[in-house]
């Protein structure tokens, strides 16, 4: 079973956008409405193409990454296709993280401590009050 988001075969359809020849119009005619316009570029849109599949029983079904395609179009003030960027998986950063952990040192004692602590925080509240 393969499992698609965005626009299928975004490779081959962006390679009917020419530069300084396309404009808005044919974009759309081509990729349909962008998923995400900048905020900051007006004339910058971005489509997105994402692919999925399952794994075989050796990867223990876990989700095989196909395609992670995203192209990034932009415009001039007229509307013309001025630039077209296209990222694939191969293309992804790989960032690693830090495996060491932080203390926390405002909750240190265990779960059970803490818990302990809190029953009786509670339970010398209930002295104070009135009873009827």
């Amino acid at each position: 079973m393969i499992k698609s988001h965005g626009i299928i075969f975004l490779e081959k359809r962006e390679a009917l956008l020419k530069p300084n020849e396309s404009n808005k119009n044919d974009v759309i005619n081509v990729l349909g409405e962008p998923h995400v316009r900048s905020i900051s570029e007006k004339n910058t849109w971005l489509y997105i193409e994402r692919t999925r599949t399952r794994g075989s029983m050796a990867r223990l079904g876990k989700n095989i990454l196909l395609n992670n395609n995203v192209l990034v179009v932009k415009f001039d003030k007229y509307g013309v296709l001025e630039q077209k960027l296209f990222y694939d998986k191969n293309k992804m950063n790989n960032h690693k993280f830090e495996k060491e952990v932080t203390d926390n040192a405002v909750k240190k004692g265990s779960f059970l401590n803490s818990f302990l602590s809190s029953l009786v925080k509670k339970m010398n509240q209930g002295k104070g009050l009135k009873k009827d």
